[in-house]
């Protein structure tokens, strides 16, 4: 077996805790529609399918009628207020900056899909001083379709050329999952976010990032 020679990580749940911002700009979007304003806990956990499907299923799960203006008018003005203030009250899960440098001087190369906006999601890496650390991160509303559809991560591999057999996508949903399934690819999930949740293949389960040294070397050893 080769060694990976790069990862492709989500981003929201996987190596940041992004909820209290999702959700401070969420409630600009509710607001403006009168709806209810809403806690960042309850929030994450429809996290991970994109701001308009977040808006819909919270709408759903709440019973609160709607229809596509309503949407659109909460989805822009969420879009506005994050794009404002990305990442204020966004965390980092534990040891993800430095775990992150160390898989960079290792030599692996590190990429980000993410069905966050494509725009967001880099003032996210930028405000949080990660964006140099990724050779691609692409969001959302960048690509035809989004995940789980496999073209979403492939065209995170193809931007950083990466070839098949040779890297791994990190995640902590189901959706992350469905999605390297899709693609074919190994995944690795993060014990936080919803990571733990989410079955996996023994030793697919990290306990932090930098476990993926581990995986490398193992993958080393064994070529």
């Amino acid at each position: 077996m080769s060694a990976y020679s790069a990862f492709i990580f989500d981003l929201d749940g996987t190596l940041i805790d992004s909820a209290p911002d999702i959700a401070a700009a969420l409630n600009v979007g509710f607001r403006g529609n009168g709806w209810p304003q809403l806690d960042p806990r309850y929030v994450e956990q429809f996290i991970g399918n994109g701001p308009r499907r977040l808006i819909t299923d919270i709408l759903d799960d709440q019973g609160i009628p709607y229809d596509d203006a309503a949407v659109e008018h909460a989805f822009q003005g969420y879009l506005h207020a994050y794009l404002d203030d990305p990442a204020g009250r966004t965390r980092f899960f534990d040891h993800v900056p430095e775990d992150l440098a160390a898989l960079r001087a290792a030599g692996l190369r590190l990429g980000i899909c993410t069905n966050k906006n494509h725009a967001v999601t880099g003032k996210v890496l930028e405000q949080l001083g990660l964006a140099h650390l990724f050779d691609a991160a692409v969001g959302a509303d960048a690509v035809p379709a989004c995940k789980p559809d496999a073209r979403h991560l492939m065209a995170v591999a193809e931007a950083m050329e990466l070839q098949p057999g040779t890297w791994a996508y990190v995640g902590d949903t189901p959706v992350d999952q469905a999605t390297a399934k899709a693609a074919a690819v190994p995944f690795y999930a993060v014990p936080w976010g919803g990571g733990a949740g989410v079955e996996v293949a023994a030793g697919h389960r990290l306990t932090r990032l930098a476990d993926l040294l581990q995986h490398e070397r193992k993958a080393t050893a064994a070529g």
